[in-house]
This record gives structure tokens, C-alpha cells and sequence, in this order.
């Protein structure tokens, strides 16, 4: 009889039909990264009423940050994929001690990195264009957001435990409960609120800790005490083995999502020649960037346990039909949000800029990049869909390819040729490339795989 941590919200992802099934795990998540996401919609929006000057300092922290949590994404990454495979394997106790080896392996990686970061800040940041004006509120923020790091990648990794499962809906009430004590908190710690003192910047940053530590609590016991989901009992692997299996995957995978943040840098760094306010529209454009992409990053968290799980269990002909269905649906979907982007421009740009010199570029911004969003969504679901198939490496180099040979390099000759309008076609040339590389080569990998000939699939 097989093993299994299948549960009320968790579908049988090796016999379920693939279409309804990826949808019943998808949705969850989209609710609950879409009240994530609002949140800290309305976390920047809080921040703006400070003025340009905090509003850009946050902008600068995006790169760094996202450093630190790209290596969250990456042991995450790693702890899906080698736990979904355990249990497409039939191999319980494996996956439940790989999971708490997983954690442990999160927790401390991410204090010395945080360490290194809380110590070389103002040095970070002067290096990517930080201004005098802007580097103090930098300080304010960073300083408490280093502190409480650990206390952001607990859950996170802990909810890639339940992903694994098959459960997504556990892991978005999380999410959603995490962003909604955010969103209440911001305007009491960075305005004040009766004994509460304004705090500004700092107080946004120590609502996200408080948040992420109740989330904390939640997730270990639900991991520990009522899903059962963690063990010490090793058998017949050691805990060097375990981690060494996360690690396999994860490390590049952490390397894969910490390129992205280095290419955020760089784009900061060629924005900020053209001024704060260019440097905080971009901020903006960032965050506009993360709702329009919800579908994808959710789809990014269910389609690898998925494919990790029939995978595991030999059943190669699930994997290509739910990737190749999945990315037509992506590219119909990400079409359409820029047609609402395009119509809603106004009055977003209004509501996030407080002079015109950001709202012109919040609205440039929403023309142009989105528009290459499908492509973009074929890119992070060939990459999660690579480190599900235990392909890590394949991973790290798509991400190098995306970055380094076609982002980066068409946004920086755009920018030379047409200042920052020449930048945001760049960028968007350079996700339309990257897009036709990544499927072509997954189908390649996939077809020589399973060695069967690659057929059209239909949803």
C-alpha cells in the first residue's frame, strides 16, 4: 500500500486528471499571494506618503533583500522537489526527515548571510548609486530587515513542505494571514498610533518582522504537530545525505533566483542615471510587475510538485502534457493582463506617484515591459519545471542565458541608443528571446527523457 501525506487539501497529483488538478492547486495560491501581494501594495503606498526620498530608498533595497530570500527560494526550491520525488517514490520517512533537515539547512544559511549583509550595508548600498539624502532611510530599514530574515525563510521553506504534498491551500492561509497583520501594522508603526511612536521607514520594516514571526509560529506547528511532517528518524540515510540531496538543488536554484536580484541591481544602477525619481517609478514598476505575474508565480509553486511527483513515479507523459498546457494558458493570460495594465496606467501611476516625473515613468514602464510578460511567465515555469526534474544546473545556466546574454545586455544597448525608454524595450526584447530558448530546450530535455516523440498537447 502506498505511503502517503495526502489530505483533504491535498490532490492525488500521480492519477487525478491534470487539468482540474493543477487548477485546485493553483487557485489557492493565487488567493493567497494576491492578499500577500496587496499588502505590500499597500506597504509601498504607506511608504510613499514619507516622500520620493523613502520611496526610493525602499527601491534600492529590492536587489539586496530579494538576495536573501532568492536563497529562501532556492532551499525551498530544492526541499519540493527532493520531498515530492520521496513521496512519487513511495518513500514517507524519507521525506519527512528531508524536511526537517531542510529547515535547519534554511535557518542557517540565512543568519550568516544576513550577518554579512547587516554588516557591509552602507557599503552595499553606496555601491549601487545610493545617495546621501537616501542612504539614512536605507540604514533604518535594513538594520531591522537583516534581524528578522530568519523569520521570513522559515515559513517559506516550511510551506514548500506542504506544496510538496500536494497542499496548497495551508501554505496561502499563511501567506495571506502573514500580509494582512503587515498591512494593519504599517500605518500604526510608521505613523504612530496613540502610545505608538512614528517610527517612518523603520516601523514598515518592523511590521514585516512581526508579521513573519507569528508566521513562524504557525508553520512550525503545523509541520510538527498537526500534518505530522517533520521526523528525526533517519533509517537508512544520514543527515549529510539529506542536506546534500536539498543542496543539489537548491544551491543552484538559490544561484539561479540570486541572479535575479543581481540584474535588479544592475538595472538600478543604469535608472539611477537619470535620477531619484527614475530610481523610485522603478521601485513601482517592480511591485506592478510582481501582481501582474501572480498566475505565474503561482503556477510556479504548484507545477513542480506536480511534475517532481509523476516523475518520481515514472509517469514522464503527465509531466509533458501539464508543462506544455500550462504555458499556453501563461502566454493567453499574460496578453490579457497587459490590456488591463494599458487601461488601468492613469490612475496607478497617480495613485504611487506624488510628482510627474514618476508618474511619467510609472506609466512608460506599464507600455512597454509587460507586454513581454508571457514570455517571461515561459521562462520561470521552464526554469521551476528544470529543478523539478532534479535538472538544477539546466536551471542556473537558463537563468544566466535570461540575465547576462539577453536582459541585461539588450536593456544597457537600449539605453544607450534611447535613454530609459530604449532600456524598457531592451529588457523586453531580451524576455521574448530567452522565452523561445527555455521551451525549446525543456522539450529537448524532456523528449530525451522519456524518449517518446513530443505531441501537441491540448487543455
Amino acid at each position: 500500500m502506498r505511503a502517503t501525506l495526502q489530505t483533504k487539501t491535498s490532490p492525488d497529483l500521480l492519477n487525478a486528471p491534470i487539468l482540474p488538478t493543477l487548477k485546485k492547486m493553483t487557485i489557492p495560491m493565487i488567493f493567497g499571494m494576491i492578499t500577500l501581494m496587496m499588502f505590500n501594495i499597500v506597504d509601498t503606498f504607506f511608504i510613499s506618503l514619507l516622500g520620493t526620498e523613502p520611496l526610493a530608498a525602499v527601491s534600492f533595497t529590492f536587489p539586496v533583500t530579494f538576495t536573501v530570500i532568492s536563497l529562501a527560494i532556492g532551499l525551498g526550491i530544492g526541499t519540493s522537489a527532493v520531498i515530492a520525488k520521496a513521496l512519487g517514490s513511495n518513500k514517507l520517512e524519507e521525506a519527512r526527515f528531508d524536511a526537517s533537515m531542510a529547515l535547519l539547512i534554511a535557518v542557517v544559511m540565512v543568519l550568516c548571510l544576513s550577518l554579512l549583509g547587516y554588516v557591509l550595508i552602507n557599503p552595499i548600498f553606496t555601491l549601487l548609486g545610493a545617495s546621501e539624502q537616501v542612504l539614512p532611510f536605507i540604514h533604518d530599514y535594513m538594520s531591522v530587515w537583516f534581524i528578522g530574515s530568519v523569520f521570513l525563510i522559515t515559513p517559506m521553506v516550511g510551506n514548500s513542505v506542504l506544496r510538496a504534498s500536494g497542499d496548497t491551500t495551508t501554505p496561502s492561509i499563511v501567506m495571506g494571514g502573514a500580509g494582512l497583520i503587515n498591512a494593519v501594522l504599517d500605518p500604526m508603526l510608521i505613523f504612530g498610533f496613540g502610545p505608538i511612536p512614528a517610527l517612518g521607514i523603520q516601523g514598515a520594516a518592523i511590521a514585516s518582522v512581526i508579521a513573519w514571526s507569528v508566521a513562524v509560529v504557525i508553520i512550525l506547528y503545523l509541520l510538527a504537530v498537526k500534518k505530522r511532517l517533520l521526523s528525526l528518524k533517519a533509517k537508512k540515510q544520514t543527515a549529510i545525505s539529506s542536506i546534500r540531496k536539498i543542496l543539489k538543488i537548491g544551491l543552484p536554484a538559490a544561484g539561479a533566483n540570486m541572479l535575479t536580484p543581481i540584474a535588479m541591481a544592475i538595472m538600478t544602477m543604469l535608472v539611477a542615471f537619470h535620477g531619484p525619481e527614475a530610481v523610485a517609478a522603478f521601485g513601482v514598476g517592480s511591485r506592478i510587475e510582481s501582481i501582474a505575474s501572480l498566475v505565474v508565480l503561482a503556477l510556479s509553486m504548484t507545477l513542480p510538485p506536480f511534475i517532481s511527483q509523476n516523475f518520481g513515479a515514472g509517469k514522464l507523459g503527465r509531466v509533458k502534457e501539464a508543462y506544455t498546457t500550462t504555458l499556453k494558458f501563461v502566454m493567453i493570460w499574460q496578453f490579457i493582463i497587459y490590456l488591463v495594465l494599458i487601461a488601468c496606467a492613469g490612475v496607478i501611476s497617480q495613485l504611487f506617484g506624488k510628482e510627474q516625473v514618476v508618474i511619467d515613468v510609472i506609466q512608460l514602464f506599464i507600455y512597454i515591459l509587460p507586454l513581454s510578460y508571457g514570455f517571461q511567465g515561459v521562462i520561470i515555469l521552464s526554469n521551476s519545471s528544470f529543478n523539478a526534474l532534479h535538472k538544477p544546473m539546466n536551471a542556473l545556466f537558463l537563468s544566466v542565458i535570461r540575465l547576462f546574454i539577453f536582459y541585461i545586455p539588450f536593456a544597457y544597448l537600449g539605453n544607450e541608443l534611447a535613454g530609459l525608454k530604449g532600456l524598457l524595450i531592451g529588457a523586453a526584447i531580451g524576455n521574448v528571446f530567452t522565452g523561445i530558448v527555455a521551451y525549446k530546450w525543456f522539450m529537448k530535455e524532456l523528449n530525451a527523457i522519456s524518449n517518446q516523440p513530443i505531441k501537441e498537447c491540448h487543455a
